[in-house]
């Protein structure tokens, strides 16, 4: 591997210029972006607490974990009781 001598670098008044104005314009975009996610998650926070609301109000009370299995379509069998049911499948 060749071996060189170090690049001296300097920083000048228009690289210093260019960098505020760059974070500058990055920081504007942020802050919009964050103001439109705040909005956007207050509407949201409302249309959940409505729905909470809807849930609560209904006449079946589910779990989550119901809910949740309910919406993937899973449904769990129920275990056979008894350590022998457990046995031939080795789960003490």
């Amino acid at each position: 591997m060749l071996r060189r001598k170090p690049t001296r670098l300097e920083l000048k008044l228009d690289d210093i210029e260019e960098f505020e104005g760059v974070r500058k314009d990055l920081e504007g975009r942020k802050k919009q972006r964050e103001e439109a996610e705040a909005a956007a998650g207050e509407e949201a926070a409302a249309a959940a607490a409505a729905a909470a609301t809807a849930l609560a109000l209904g006449t079946e009370h589910k779990s989550r974990e119901q809910l949740v299995n309910e919406r993937i379509g899973y449904k769990p069998q129920p275990k056979a009781g008894g350590r022998a049911a457990h046995f031939g499948t080795f789960e003490f």
